[in-house]
């Protein structure tokens, strides 16, 4: 069955109109040629040969008596050509006859069908489908789907939605967006219950495609994967359709002007029309994208503030004032062998500065904040999905699995080779990207020695700055072409494993695409935060790779700064061009490509003259939700795993989401085929990677403040070994001696008198004693006691946060309290109707025949 459905091409049509009326030319609507039956799917086929020279009966089809009409070649003819061609007839004609089963199995169903081939698309063939009353009932009842009966009631009125109207979007149902049917699963036996007076608008578009998708073609699907059915959905771009008499306005309309504008950037989303157009699972998709984005909001106000905190007081700053003060006169040893020289601690003024905006005492606060911000987002959501829950009737709602094995059940060992080819190929798929950050290392080190070494004055100008940019750049390309890599190999490995039901499927391969998509965005900033500088060694006794390579050194102001640089520039390409540019310039390239096939004349031709279904059928498929929130997944890592780091991260995540909701928007409008609906009751295992990133979050922002800044050893110093209390002396405490003389044979500098003087002793970054002492180049005391206040920190921290993440999880209930108190009233409400009814039913017996009834005795022998 999923081979067959990865080969089969559906279009599930639009909501025809707001109203009752529908147009007089049946090809401006969604309606069989003779203007009654409805359309609510379309299959398409590719037609190899004229319609004129096919013209066979169904039936003959049907009865398996299909024969070829077949003539001897031409004496001139080639051969092997004849024989191609006669191969290519045979397997159109069992293309055709496994159609035609096919289309029984639809009739069997009840299912009504009415065909086009080759009218006006040379090589396309469409199959319309129409589901009579009798269909829908019998699978809505099937199906179990809740539908309005007559009652209504008002929901309790909310203080947040009054004070919002003015963001409201301008749609229809906002006007009685305080009422609500009271909803039942629908039953043949209660169709008194439900408002049948309209039969035509009681199943909406949506309900009718989902109902038509998913219980006959399942059943229907008893042909191979060789079918010549392929599956597309299918939306229009149109907005307005205008028939003679009367203009239509569509849904899809007010979705453009309400949703898919930048202009209304500001607004919220029309999350219920969205449902209602789109189904239930892209609803809740972007109505999480929606309560994200709004969360943002908070965090990037607090992150701004941190940061012009940390420039405001800079100037204030005693370490980066020390390491700016030319009257000390800090000489420090060469970050390479032998091409680099001695240079003034002085020189790094700068970096020292800048490190300070992302490095100050405001950073523990934000890396607090965050962590309650994240569980605090997490309960805001689990509140309003339940709240949609409840207005889409979802409540009782589980998810159907529908299973893929037919006749033959795999046991574990028939399974076990491919579990050992999944671990073997996730684990060497992550040897792959810490090879490729390995590489980059290389990269680094390689580069700026050979800019050391270069004669051209401009090269050797802001070698460090040159060298992160360019290893960043290189970085964000790589991952953006690996996680196309990844995610094509993630399916392999998916389908490989064979797993039981569409739903096992779909956690598996976001599972698997999210480890090794995970890996390949966040080994590079691992490495940056926590083992660079961490493994080099020390002056005369350097950590060497690859033969000569010393291991690189960070800043004298840390890797913070580095790292700073690194998130930004692969959280800005990710969001710029692998999400925003892709998502808009392949579509738009394809479609360049697919109208480049078709002349322009006669496309405008084509335009004119085409049903709705036909143009349909140029527009792009939709490939599920899985990479809209794959992106969402990892930017949300980027804001909360390393935040400590980067304060303005919620800030362009924030400017990001808000274009991506209207690009999306405008994606699904405008250059997509309208998707299957489908029913869900939340975001799946989406949730679960969200709660786990955002615990994971506050362990790794406990070591980042630990050990990547100099939070803990300015405290440490301050507390601890300071004279007056203040960080005075703090650069010249960080700060180990050097003998010159040490130096590894081969690895002193070429140019000693660089700076002009002879250099005897050099200083380096480290805690380790003096070379004229009892043990010299031994990590000192103060190593020691900063490692443990270090690791104190990272416990204390990460207790304390969590201890308060899981009382504002306890404090905040997951379910609103009006919710409570309708879904209470509500079930009163559904014991009050069918105790109406059933006391209706009874009077209408008595008014229908008011003759008592005759009481009868049991028969003798059972009396």
């Amino acid at each position: 069955n999923q081979n067959f459905c990865n080969n089969v091409n559906v279009f599930n049509l639009r909501k025809a109109q707001q109203g009752n009326e529908r147009p007089k030319d049946p090809k401006l609507w969604p309606y069989f040629q003779d203007g009654l039956r409805r359309i609510d799917y379309v299959l398409t086929y590719h037609v190899q040969k004229p319609q004129s020279t096919r013209k066979l009966s169904a039936k003959s089809c049907l009865c398996f008596k299909f024969r070829r009409e077949q003539s001897s070649p031409p004496a001139h003819e080639d051969p092997e050509l004849a024989a191609q061609e006669q191969r290519l007839d045979y397997h159109e004609d069992d293309q055709r006859l496994r159609r035609e089963e096919f289309e029984e199995n639809l009739r069997e169903m009840g299912l009504e069908m009415e065909r086009e081939e080759g009218n006006k698309i040379p090589g396309v063939g469409f199959l319309k489908i129409h589901a009579p009353w009798e269909v829908l009932c019998r699978e809505a009842e099937f199906m179990k789907l809740k539908m309005p009966t007559f009652k209504v009631f008002v929901l309790v009125n909310m203080f947040v939605q009054k004070v919002t109207a003015t963001l409201q979007p301008k749609v229809g149902e906002n006007r009685v967006e305080n009422e609500k049917y009271l909803s039942y699963p629908f039953s043949r036996e209660k169709q008194h219950l439900f408002d049948l007076s309209d039969r035509n608008s009681f199943f909406d578009s949506k309900t009718r495609s989902s109902i038509v998708s998913t219980n006959p073609f399942r059943k229907a699907f008893c042909l191979p994967s060789q079918g010549q059915f392929k599956t597309k959905c299918h939306l229009s771009p149109d907005l307005i359709t205008k028939g003679p008499d009367v203009v239509l306005i569509l849904s899809l309309q007010i979705l453009c002007e309400e949703w898919a504008s930048y202009s209304i950037f500001y607004k919220y989303q029309p999350i219920g029309l969205i449902r209602k157009y789109f189904g239930e699972k892209v609803g809740l998709y972007f109505a999480w994208l929606g309560v994200y984005t709004q969360m943002l909001i908070p965090a990037a106000i607090v992150g701004v503030i941190v940061f012009l905190y940390g420039c405001v007081t800079v100037e204030d700053n005693i370490p980066s004032m020390e390491v700016c003060d030319e009257r000390n006169n800090i000489t420090m040893c060469p970050i390479c062998d032998r091409v680099c020289s001695y240079w003034k601690l002085v020189t790094a003024c700068g970096t020292a500065r800048a490190s300070h905006l992302f490095d100050n005492a405001a950073t523990v606060f934000f890396a607090i904040f965050m962590a309650l911000w994240a569980t605090m987002f997490m309960e805001h959501w689990k509140r309003r999905q339940m709240r949609l829950n409840y207005i889409w009737d979802l409540t009782s709602f589980e998810d159907a699995e529908v299973s893929h094995e037919e006749n033959v059940k795999l046991t574990c060992r028939d399974r076990m080779p491919a579990y050992m080819t999944i671990i073997v190929m996730m684990v060497f798929l992550i040897c792959v990207t810490l090879a490729i950050v390995f590489g980059v290392v290389l990269y680094r080190v390689s580069i700026m020695t050979a800019l050391h070494m270069s004669s051209t004055p401009s090269f050797r100008t802001n070698i460090r700055a040159t060298v992160k940019t360019t290893a960043a750049i290189i970085n964000l390309i790589i991952i953006i072409i690996m996680d196309e890599v990844y995610g094509a190999i993630a399916r392999w490995l998916t389908i490989m494993e064979v797993p039981k039901t569409d739903k096992s499927f779909e956690e598996r391969l976001i599972f698997k695409t999210f480890i090794l998509k995970f890996a390949n965005a966040f080994t590079p900033i691992v490495y940056l935060a926590f083992f660079r500088g961490r493994i080099i060694g020390r002056p005369g006794k350097y950590i060497y790779v690859m033969g000569s390579y010393r291991m690189e050194e960070c800043a004298h102001a840390g890797c913070l700064m580095e790292l700073c640089i690194q998130l930004c520039i692969t959280m800005l390409g990710k969001q710029l061009i692998q999400n925003n540019l892709f998502e808009i310039g392949v579509p738009k390239l394809k479609k360049m490509l697919r109208q480049r096939k078709i002349d322009k004349k006669h496309q405008e031709e084509l335009d004119k003259t085409l049903h709705r279904h036909e143009k349909d059928h140029f527009l792009g498929p939709f490939v599920g939700l899985n990479p809209e929130y794959m992106e969402m997944i990892i930017q949300f890592g980027m804001v909360t795993l390393f935040v400590a780091s980067f304060p303005l991260a919620p800030l362009f995540a924030l400017l990001n989401n808000i274009i991506e909701i209207r690009l999306d928007a405008k994606k699904f409008v405008t250059e997509l085929r309208r998707p299957i609906a489908v029913r869900a009751k939340d975001i799946g295992i989406w949730y679960t990677l969200l709660r786990g990133l955002s615990k994971v979050a506050v362990i790794v922002n406990a070591f980042v403040i630990s050990f990547t800044s100099d939070f803990i050893p300015r405290l440490v110093y301050q507390y601890m070994y300071s004279p007056d209390g203040t960080l005075h002396g703090f650069v010249n405490h960080t700060l180990s001696y050097f003998n010159v003389s040490h130096f590894q044979p081969g690895t002193e500098p070429t140019e000693s008198m660089h700076l002009g003087y002879k250099v005897e002793v050099c200083r380096y970054k480290d805690y380790r004693d003096p070379p004229w002492s009892d043990t010299p180049y031994e990590f000192s005391r103060q190593f020691w006691a900063i490692l443990a206040a270090r690791l104190a920190f990272v416990i204390v921290f990460q207790n304390v946060v969590m201890l308060m993440s899981d009382f504002v999880d306890w404090l905040i209930p997951d379910i609103p309290k009006d919710i409570s108190i309708q879904i209470h009233n509500e079930r009163n409400l559904i014991v009050e109707l069918f105790m109406k009814q059933e006391q209706g039913k009874k009077y209408r017996n008595t008014i229908g025949d008011p003759s008592p009834q005759p009481l009868r005795s049991r028969p003798s022998s059972q009396a």
